[in-house]
């Protein structure tokens, strides 16, 4: 057991991808009690985007995290820290308040490679304002190369705290997360590294241990594997394969009867034969998603040809 590592559970977050952050205020009360008794470093309890940035129709409070609004759903924090994810070109500084006068702990920064100096940027304002700080880079199976390593120079000289390799498309293997976590270590020698990993291919709980092997510290996980898509590692066999003193699955088993499944009832995530072949082919899976709520939602052989087509490709997109 490695004692620096760190679980971070986002189902809240992630897995508002799949019911537009509609959770009762209960379900992530529950969830957050649930995950300090099992020992679970961080959770992620949505975005902390800015609403007048965010088309907000439809869409529930775990899009924007609001502070009063966390502080009455949490009232009193325990060990479990929060952490919230924002997203480049949706969030105003001025409308985060300082770490001290907020529930959140840790802000992570999704980006793709392109903006990288507008990641850095945010994190230059959060790190000010006393938090804990990532830059995620996004799509990374589609960013590697020389541009990959130029980026994680300037996040290596940055004072963002930790450097997440996310598999967005589900489309990695040990081997290129090695890969990925080799150059990481090269270019940005002075970060702790994280994984977010996706089940298209059903590699996310073995991509999140490999990784974990490999040095990695911070693993990203959802209950029930809840998260857009395909979903994400599951938190319940990260918990079970840390098999440390620290961590407690029986927790996370009893939310998983008594809140997830229910929600399993009604909604749809997790491995299926339409992501998996987004998966293999390395595209993002908003076309299996859209393939999956219509008629033919299982006519995987014929989505397989359209996705293969020189001519329709890039329609698919």
């Amino acid at each position: 057991m490695k004692t620096n590592v760190k679980v971070l559970d986002c189902t809240i977050r992630d897995g508002g991808l799949v019911n537009n952050w509609d959770f009762d205020v209960d379900f992530v009360r529950d969830l957050y009690d649930s995950l300090n008794a099992a020992g679970v470093d961080y959770m992620e309890i949505g975005y902390k985007n800015s609403p007048k940035l965010v088309d907000t129709e439809g869409v529930g409070p775990w899009r924007f995290c609001e502070d009063d609004f966390i502080r009455e759903v949490i009232p009193e924090k325990k060990n479990t820290k929060l952490s919230a994810i924002v997203d480049i070109g949706r969030v105003e500084v001025d409308d985060i308040l300082p770490c001290e006068e907020s529930s959140i702990d840790l802000i992570r920064v999704a980006c793709y490679l392109k903006d990288i100096d507008k990641a850095i940027d945010l994190v230059e304002a959060f790190n000010k304002l006393g938090y804990e700080t990532s830059i995620n880079i996004m799509a990374v199976s589609n960013s590697l190369g020389l541009g990959l390593n130029e980026a994680l120079k300037k996040v290596n000289e940055s004072p963002v705290d930790m450097a997440y390799i996310v598999d967005s498309y589900g489309s990695l293997y040990n081997k290129d997360i090695q890969y990925l976590i080799e150059t990481f270590k090269k270019y940005a020698p002075n970060k702790k590294l994280g994984i977010h990993t996706h089940n298209n291919l059903q590699m996310a709980f073995s991509n999140t241990i490999f990784s974990y092997e490999q040095g990695v510290e911070f693993l990203d996980t959802s209950i029930f594997g809840m998260g857009r898509g395909a979903g994400n590692c599951p938190t319940e066999l990260i918990l079970g394969y840390l098999n440390s003193t620290k961590y407690d699955v029986r927790p996370i088993l009893r939310v998983i009867e008594n809140r997830l499944l229910p929600l399993r009832e009604k909604l749809e995530w997790g491995y299926n034969t339409a992501y998996a072949i987004t998966g293999l082919f390395n595209e993002h899976p908003r076309s299996a998603i859209a393939i999956r709520k219509s008629n033919a939602k299982n006519n995987f052989l014929g989505f397989y040809d359209k996705l293969s087509s020189v001519e329709t490709h890039e329609d698919i997109k």
